[in-house]
């Protein structure tokens, strides 16, 4: 059944579009959104293998003047280096003000051709079509664009929302377990901050580690559910000002091991998840949320599949001085979003630094 699901902000706002073999409706789609002839397709080989043909033949039927940017995919790519290849592609093919760049492609592709939209002759449309599930209940939705530093993620970027997201459930077929596993790690952030329900219908669930293994119902409901909380929490605080905050639960501590491994070691979303223990063992610490509580949530990561520790590897002086350089920090305090109850956050950065250095160790494999 397919979902719609609306992003209501003072301006520019959109809607979320779930159906199965929409990816073949792409143009009928983007033609009421009067976005112009001139498309620029943006997206990496494998992916464009898979379903770059779809996409092309459903927006030429369409009536749409279609040209390709293939980027090489990988997180260690998402840097302004590989940008430069985005604006090229744009200027080769004469991408206009009215034109419009689609993304095609997971979390990394999202982000990259969505920063490169809002810095392109100062803001041109940007379509998200994500097909991995990370970037179908996270990154594709709220405007959040960038690429990273060196010296930490997502440290450069702009607000520049879509004109539509559109989520295909159907391409998730070809996505890599680990990568799954890893969405699934998000899925249950949105549980633990904001919807209760959704945390209960995933630990009812018999597997959550793989794609084939959950029902199309269940798929379709962590869709709408996880879109439905990101929407609702980005209507409400389009740009972090306060509420949309709670969002990077788990992903305090969460970027300083993905930064730490060099991306790869650990993907994103099991460092998120090994940043959501580490965020409820702090709330625990600090009186703020349950022992039983901190286990179910751990209980349904080790479910998903994903990581609970720190790697040995890591230095934990590292983490504190990568969490002093994380976009949250203010007046040289980190801010944390710890969790209060399942389905409740709060931003604090009233953390000790004697009690994350504690946390810290006691979440380090040994």
């Amino acid at each position: 059944m397919p979902s719609v699901i609306p992003v209501s902000l003072p301006q520019n706002s959109y809607t979320v579009a779930i159906a199965s073999n929409s990816l073949e409706t792409l143009g009928a789609q983007l033609q009421p959104l009067n976005l112009g002839q001139k498309v620029l397709l943006v997206s990496n080989p494998e992916i464009s293998r898979h379903y770059g043909d779809t996409a092309i033949a459903s927006l030429e039927g369409a009536g749409f003047d279609v040209a390709t940017c293939i980027l090489p995919a990988g997180e260690e790519h998402k840097t302004p280096a590989t940008l430069q290849t985005i604006y090229d592609a744009a200027l080769d093919h004469r991408i206009e003000r009215s034109s419009t760049f689609i993304a095609l492609g997971g979390g990394v592709i999202g982000d990259m051709t969505g920063f490169a939209a809002a810095t392109w002759l100062r803001g041109v449309n940007v379509v998200q079509v994500p097909t991995s599930l990370l970037a179908m209940v996270d990154a594709a939705i709220g405007g959040k664009t960038g690429v990273n530093h060196p010296r930490g993620k997502n440290l450069i970027g702009a607000f520049h929302q879509p004109r539509l997201v559109l989520i295909d459930p159907q391409v998730l077929q070809t996505l890599p377990d680990r990568e799954f596993r890893a969405a699934i790690a998000e899925v249950i952030k949105y549980g633990v901050i904001w919807d209760a329900d959704l945390f209960a219908q995933l630990e009812q669930a018999s597997r959550l580690d793989q794609y084939s293994a959950l029902s199309p119902d269940l798929i379709h409901l962590i869709l709408t559910r996880s879109c439905q909380a990101k929407a609702h929490v980005v209507s409400q605080d389009e740009k972090e000002a306060g509420l949309r905050a709670i969002l990077n639960y788990g992903h305090t501590i969460g970027h300083a091991v993905e930064s730490l491994t060099g991306y790869k070691a650990v993907n994103h979303g099991e460092a998120v998840a090994i940043g959501m223990v580490a965020a409820g063992q702090l709330a625990v610490a600090l009186d703020l949320w349950d022992q039983t509580s901190c286990d179910r949530q751990s209980a349904l990561i080790q479910k998903a599949g994903l990581p609970t520790q720190i790697p040995a590897t890591v230095n934990l002086d590292e983490i504190v001085v990568s969490l002093q350089s994380d976009k949250k920090v203010a007046a040289g305090r980190v801010k944390f979003v710890l969790p209060t109850q399942i389905g409740a956050a709060i931003v604090t950065d009233q953390v000790p630094a004697a009690t994350i250095q504690q946390v810290l160790h006691a979440c380090q494999a040994n």
